[in-house]
């Protein structure tokens, strides 16, 4: 990761006369959070090897309400989602990617009520069908030696059926892969979900991303996978919190994949 990238703007796009085919919605998550502002860089450059027609909304990208409305505002997110749906019709969007599983839900299932209509895609998804169309080739070496576990995020697995393209984009990496007794529809929340993330734990014995990195860290896997910035946020506090974070790491299938490819 020792070059820049000059990520397309949308609204330059416009002003020239071009529409890309993709609009990457890069979410809170991607834009502000320092450890997750990585997992953006690391999928931005799989798009732009693969050579991908996307853009992003820059400053003009809001967060789609998801936080809002599971914390019971129904009010704000409906403000929140009807300025984006103006916003992405201005642009004339018809095919959404992100990186995160609560916005990825939210826009393929809410924001149809209120007018929008969008073909969504996961990232884990798009980088299967990348990988399936040969566009991204990881080097069998790099992961030869490790062991990965990864974590279903409730919004793109029960949420939404999708189990296999995250697990199809580790098996590429030709990596040792194992599971977790708690996995696909029967998998443990992180702790995040349903607006958590924001608010202080209720009464009980054990938190509940601790409770789930210790299942993953029980596996012996080196390598804890992701798909969704929560998770990611979750897994990696409890890996602390265990003070494992020497041994084992918490990455997103992106940044696996990029390492795997040299980028």
């Amino acid at each position: 990761m020792n070059t820049s990238i000059n990520v397309p703007v949308i609204a330059e796009l416009a002003a020239r006369g071009e529409t890309p085919e993709y609009l990457f919605w890069v979410g809170c998550a991607g834009a502000f959070d320092e450890r997750y502002q990585k997992v953006t860089r690391a999928f931005v450059r799989l798009l732009h090897h693969a050579g991908v027609s996307y853009a992003v909304l820059g400053t003009e990208e809001t967060c789609t309400g998801d936080p809002a409305r599971r914390a019971g505002n129904e009010m704000l997110f409906q403000m929140q989602a009807l300025t984006i749906i103006e916003t992405l019709k201005a642009y004339n969007v018809k095919k959404i990617i992100t990186c995160c599983p609560h916005c990825f839900n939210i826009f393929k299932n809410e924001y149809s009520d209120l007018g929008g209509h969008y073909e969504v895609t996961h990232h884990s998804q798009f980088l299967k069908k990348l990988v399936d169309e040969g566009k991204l080739k990881a080097d069998p070496a790099i992961f030869n030696d490790k062991t990965i576990v990864f974590h279903d995020p409730c919004y793109l697995g029960r949420g939404n059926g999708e189990y296999e393209s995250p697990r199809a984009v580790i098996a590429s990496l030709k990596a040792k892969t194992i599971e977790m007794p708690r996995n696909k529809s029967k998998a443990l929340c992180c702790g995040a979900g349903g607006a958590q993330m924001f608010k202080e734990a209720e009464p009980g014995t054990k938190e509940v991303n601790t409770e789930r990195t210790e299942e993953a860290l029980a596996t012996g896997a080196s390598i804890v996978a992701t798909a969704c910035p929560f998770c990611m946020t979750m897994l990696t506090d409890g890996i602390k919190f265990r003070d494992k974070q020497e041994e084992v790491k918490n990455y997103d299938i992106a940044e696996l994949l990029v390492m795997a490819i040299g980028l």
